[in-house]
């Protein structure tokens, strides 16, 4: 019974994994209209949101049963790199090729990469724990599924793409300090940067649509800076 119990959040992981898998599948279907209405970009879009659900309750769960492991961390970094690293990537770089671009569209791997090394030094830095140092890689999954949503409708640049690209991989592995959105008490006074970002999220999905996530994203960069800089 105890092997089942501690293996709980480990499965709950592993379908973290197979969703971010399933939408490195789904990007290659572009724009072709897969289920439900939704085309391959959006079936990805879907799928890294289940991820992101996973991975928040599989640590849930490993505290709730007392299952924390050093293989359910190692597994969680892993899953992690394919659902908000590679997923992203290969969202924006099918999207890419789509739109002409044979051989830019291979600057989109560096999120990948940075990712990979943003998550390595997480594992081995003890002092992240009400703090991130970098942006937490499920927020850079986040920025480019608003990201890619606007660039599916509105071609831009590739130069800017690229711009965007090696800024968000800076961004993984710089020494910012990041707050995180848990909250340890309901005081405005101690979570307002929390509370701006919730309130702000909503509004700019209600009004941009999956494209206000992208705007999310820079305004949580901008709110730690602030935040941090005091």
């Amino acid at each position: 019974m105890n092997a089942i119990k501690n293996n709980i959040p480990n499965a709950i992981t592993s379908l973290n994994l197979l969703c971010g898998a399933m939408a490195i599948v789904m990007s290659f279907s572009g724009k072709q209209e897969i289920a439900w209405g939704l085309n391959g970009f959006e079936m990805a879009y879907a799928l890294i949101a289940l991820a992101a659900v996973a991975d928040f309750f599989d640590g849930f769960s490993a505290r709730l049963l007392h299952a924390v492991s050093n293989i359910g961390a190692e597994l969680d970094s892993l899953s992690d790199l394919v659902s908000f690293g590679l997923a992203p990537a290969m969202v924006l770089l099918n999207m890419m090729r789509g739109y002409d671009e044979p051989w830019w569209c291979y600057v989109a791997l560096l999120l990948g990469v940075f990712g990979a090394v943003r998550l390595a030094r997480f594992n081995v830095d003890t002092n992240q724990t009400t703090t991130f140092t970098g942006l937490p890689i499920p927020a850079n999954a986040i920025f480019w599924i608003g990201y890619t949503a606007w660039y599916a409708e509105h071609q831009m640049p590739v130069w800017a793409v690229a711009i965007a690209v090696v800024a968000l991989s800076y961004l993984m592995v710089c020494p910012l300090r990041m707050f995180s959105l848990k909250l340890h008490s309901m005081s405005v006074k101690e979570n307002w940067a929390q509370y701006l970002l919730i309130l702000s999220t909503v509004a700019l999905v209600a009004t941009l649509g999956l494209p206000g996530l992208a705007v999310m994203i820079a305004l949580y960069v901008i709110i730690s800076i602030v935040k941090h800089e005091k």
